[in-house]
């Protein structure tokens, strides 16, 4: 088992800076700049993101995913059979209130990660301007699934989910392999769907789709588990978890028991982001699951959703309450989810967000003493 490297960390996606909104309506709107002029800006305003993160005391930093539209689709659309379709404003996944722009990826051909996937460029540029730990954030395999309709799955092999799923094994085991490469020694999958699977209208939902939702979990924990069983030992990979996260809005609710035990014991995962912001995520008592050894939650009391700075004394009271289901060296802090999940970014300010980070630390320091 990998051993973890900070108690102070974040998901990953920071709120675009207006430099970069600017640049990309521009490049994709306007059609008045060059990809050359886009990519400077987005340097420049990662360059500045690390700085920040450096400056909070922060021991691992992303690039924001500042070159993203999505959290998940710019990765999946670049992966080879795979593509990205825009349809309807109306057909957009549905989260309280409101609907993600009409986006959806389709499998076209046989899957895999081609030599050239763009984010390993972004990968090598992180890690080019940082003094730190850099880390990426991808979206984890069960994405490619989950957030693809039946419909939309065209090779007729696929039709057969276990030659789906292994397919997407294989796909991310080349993913992983070809961080590796660039020089990635600490890669996050964001596989919210565990927790989606733990709503109990989701689950029904599956259900009648032809779906066991349990199967499903099972499946995506094995998925998980053979796409990262042959990592280097020097190769650290955590899971980020959470309900939805659109413009400080969610989509499901439901403690994490039905995928706990998969999710701790059949994933091969290292460290685990749990969102915990809110009574939406349930209690604690899954964490009795995590295994002793080096495996680590870094559950989420602190929101990216809502501005309101969370008092340190609540924290430290609600790691008193964490440490009762789980030793408190196998914890850390991070926030519940990212400040962006997509571009658009969540309803509080960047001001807000610093503070977030910064409590981020503070909390970990106060409790372990280091962050």
């Amino acid at each position: 088992m990998r051993q973890p490297i900070t108690r102070a960390d974040h998901v990953g996606s920071l709120l675009r800076p207006a430099s970069i909104k600017k640049a990309r309506e521009k490049f994709y709107g306007e059609k008045s700049i060059s990809a050359a002029e886009l990519k400077a800006v987005e340097d420049e305003a990662i360059r500045e993101e690390v700085r920040i993160q450096e400056s909070l005391g922060l021991k691992v930093v992303t690039d924001g995913e500042a070159r993203r539209s999505f959290w998940h689709y710019d990765f999946m659309g670049g992966l080879t059979g795979f593509e990205l379709e825009e349809r309807a404003p109306s057909e957009g996944v549905q989260f309280h209130g409101v609907n993600l722009r009409p986006i959806f990826p389709t499998i076209t051909g046989k899957l895999d990660f081609p030599d050239d996937h763009p984010m390993l460029e972004h990968f090598k540029y992180l890690a080019s301007v940082t003094r730190v730990t850099p880390k990426i954030s991808i979206p984890g395999p069960s994405c490619c699934h989950f957030r693809t309709a039946k419909a939309d799955i065209h090779p007729a092999e696929y039709a057969d989910l276990d030659v789906l799923f292994a397919d997407l094994a294989k796909t991310y085991a080349k993913a992983v392999k070809k961080f590796y490469e660039a020089g990635c020694r600490y890669l996050q999958m964001d596989d919210i769907f565990f927790a989606y699977l733990c709503d109990p209208k989701i689950r029904e939902q599956k259900k009648a789709e032809g779906l066991d939702p349990d199967w499903l979990i099972d499946h995506y924990a094995k998925m998980m588990h053979d796409a990262i069983k042959d990592r280097p030992e020097d190769m650290l990979i955590g899971m980020h978890m959470c309900r939805g996260n659109f413009k400080s809005t969610w989509v499901a609710e439901g403690a994490y028991d039905p995928a706990a035990n998969a999710v701790f014991n059949k994933t091969g995962i290292d460290v685990f982001f749990m969102e915990y912001d809110s009574e939406r995520a349930g209690g604690l008592e899954p964490l009795k699951l995590l295994q002793k050894g080096k495996q680590r939650v870094y559950p989420g009391f602190i929101t990216t959703k809502v501005a309101e700075l969370e008092s340190l004394d609540d924290l430290k009271r609600k790691f008193d309450a964490a440490s009762k289901f789980v030793d408190l060296d196998q914890l850390g802090i991070a926030p519940q989810c990212g400040f962006a999940s997509t571009e658009e970014g969540n309803s509080i300010t960047e001001d807000d967000q610093k503070r977030k980070l910064e409590l981020v630390v503070k909390t970990a320091e106060a409790i372990w003493g280091t962050a």
